[in-house]
C-alpha cells in the first residue's frame, strides 16, 4: 500500500464520499474560494468585494456573503454612522481553509503550466508533420 494512503472498505469509503459532499457542499462554486481570498488582506466593504472580484453580479456576491456567514467564515459588521457602514471580514475559523487554499493553488498553478507545456508540445507536433 503507498504511504499515506488507507485501507478503504464501504465504511470507510462512505463516510469519505459523505464528508467530501459536505465539503463541497459549503464552498461550492466559482465565488466562494476567491471570496475568501479576496478578505484575507482584512475587511473589505460590499463595493471595495466585487471591485476586486471583478465580473461577480451584486445579486451573486450577496448570495455568496450571506453563505459563508451562515457557515461562519466570515462576519458582516454594521457601524451606525452615517450612511450606515458595512464592513465584512473573515473570521478565524476560515483560516482553517488555509491549507487547502495553498494546496489549490499550488495545484492550479501546475495544473495551467502542464497545459500550456502540452499545448505547446501540440503546436511544435503539428507543425513537425505538416512540413514532412
Amino acid at each position: 500500500m503507498e504511504p499515506g494512503k488507507q485501507h478503504r472498505n464501504k465504511e470507510t469509503c462512505t463516510a469519505s464520499l459523505n464528508a467530501v459532499k459536505d465539503a463541497l457542499y459549503v464552498l461550492n462554486g466559482k465565488w466562494k474560494f476567491p471570496l475568501i481570498i479576496a478578505l484575507q488582506d482584512g475587511p473589505k466593504r460590499f463595493n471595495e468585494i466585487q471591485k476586486s472580484l471583478g465580473e461577480i453580479t451584486p445579486k451573486i456576491l450577496s448570495k455568496e456573503l450571506k453563505d459563508l456567514e451562515l457557515n461562519e467564515f466570515l462576519v458582516r459588521k454594521v457601524f451606525s454612522t452615517t450612511p450606515i457602514t458595512v464592513t465584512y471580514e473573515l473570521t478565524p475559523y476560515s483560516e482553517s481553509l488555509d491549507r487547502i487554499i495553498n494546496e489549490l493553488r499550488e495545484w492550479g498553478l501546475k495544473h495551467r503550466e502542464r497545459l500550456v507545456k502540452n499545448r505547446k508540445n501540440e503546436h511544435t507536433t503539428a507543425e513537425t508533420m505538416v512540413s514532412l
